[in-house]
């Protein structure tokens, strides 16, 4: 028999003493497969997840338009550095983005559209069916910067809008929450108490920056009101109003955003030593805090895949120092009919990545059914777990079995034969 052969057979036989081991101490290599699975599943179900999350925003984007930005009051990064000082702070200071500035921005020749929008939440009541939602205020022009359909009914004219219209454009998951299988249209909804009249039915198909109507994939239930709605009858906070940009073809977005700053210091009287009191916001620019954000939580969860592996091979490491001090007497008896230490290495190798990939397989199942489960829920988010996820799995289960099964094994081969067989 060849090397190769010898090496199969050998390999067969410690996966078929690997699982006599496990249905011999089910405690200890329940626990040992519980750490590496626990491990393994926190990777895929966090890298499915996470998969599906980015192929929606990036759909969302690509919806929207490449070139489409926002106008904010401050800027992303002034969150993160503000610490309640007035030196980290200063940008409190800065006024809102107002209505005669998105109208100037309009008038430009290099811009399509500007929408205006605010952002609140509270309880929608229908008869006795109430939920809690999100609430967002727009101006009339806002199906032209976001790709969705409303039907059946319509979207708020401008003279709605303009003044002040208690009407209301509704997703489709908010309707069926409310309404269930009965017609929506012109009825009449409370919003924390005020009254509105629901006039179209919101169907998202992708919008700007992941969807200020009807969140990722249209899974969240959402309503639009007019913005002088929001602002007049519906307490919005106008400091908290900003703009969604989006230029006419053709036109590069470093030219756009250079002409709406150029617009707004203009509007505001800035004085060229001035910094902005405004903030710029591309879609590269909300990539990359998006990519920040999710980085964060994968680092969180490899921490904890980390500490799981760690559980499942300090386990590796007792259920085999165990298996060979129970086995002291069978390694003699094989090393006196001829086995060399490398094939005792060998067999107690597999050994422990047997029992570290079947913590890997159940963790891997887990995981899969993770991102079934997320996609079946919430169809919005297309939870896939990839190839190279299942791969990486796989190989980091094996060589957590191998790196932490090599000191017993080293231990088995060591033993001296004569030693071993007086063993009791």
């Amino acid at each position: 028999m060849t090397s190769i052969g010898t090496g199969f057979v050998q390999a067969l036989e410690g996966v078929s003493i690997a699982l006599d081991a496990i249905r011999a101490n089910k405690v200890r290599a329940g626990l040992t497969i519980m750490g590496v699975a626990i491990g393994v599943f926190v990777v895929v179900a966090l890298s499915s997840v996470v998969r599906g999350i980015n192929e929606t925003f990036r759909r969302d984007m690509e919806a929207s338009g490449p070139t489409s930005f926002y106008v904010f009051r401050r800027d992303l990064q002034a969150f993160r550095n503000c610490d309640g000082t007035a030196e980290t702070c200063q940008d409190r200071r800065n006024p809102m983005i107002r209505i005669s500035e998105a109208r100037a921005i309009e008038r430009l020749p290099n811009i399509l559209a500007v929408t205006t929008l605010m952002f609140s939440g509270g309880q929608f009541r229908y008869k006795d069916r109430a939920i809690n939602a999100d609430i967002n205020a727009f101006s009339a022009n806002w199906p032209s910067i976001d790709a969705g359909d409303i039907y059946p009914g319509r979207n708020f004219t401008n003279a709605e809008a303009e003044n002040a219209a208690s009407v209301v454009v509704i997703n489709d998951v908010l309707a069926e929450k409310l309404f269930g299988d009965s017609d929506p249209l012109d009825k009449e909804i409370f919003f924390n108490g005020a009254r509105l009249q629901v006039i179209g039915i919101y169907h998202h198909i992708g919008a700007p920056m992941g969807s200020p109507v009807s969140g990722s994939g249209g899974s969240s239930p959402k309503a639009i009101v007019p913005w002088e709605t929001g602002k007049r009858k519906l307490n919005f906070w106008l400091m908290g109003n900003r703009l969604i940009v989006k230029p006419r073809a053709g036109v590069a977005l470093e030219e756009a955003t250079d002409a709406v700053t150029a617009t707004m210091r203009s509007v505001r009287g800035l004085r060229p030593s001035q910094p902005n009191n405004f903030a710029i916001i591309t879609q590269d620019r909300l990539m990359n805090v998006y990519n920040q954000l999710f980085g964060t939580f994968f680092v969180i969860g490899l921490a904890l895949s980390s500490v799981g592996l760690l559980v499942g091979g300090v386990g590796v490491i007792a259920i085999m120092m165990i298996s060979v001090t129970e086995r002291t007497r069978e390694i003699g008896v094989r090393k006196a009919l001829g086995a060399t230490r490398g094939t005792i290495l060998w067999q107690f190798l597999v050994e422990a990545v047997t029992l570290t990939s079947v913590g890997a397989s159940v963790g891997l199942a887990l995981g899969v059914l993770t991102a079934v489960g997320v996609r079946t829920t919430w169809p919005s988010i297309p939870a896939e777990t990839s190839p190279g996820s299942v791969v990486a799995s796989l190989v980091v289960a094996a060589f957590t079995g191998v790196f932490f099964g090599l000191l017993p094994a080293m231990r088995a081969a060591r033993l001296d034969p004569v030693a071993a067989l007086r063993h009791e």
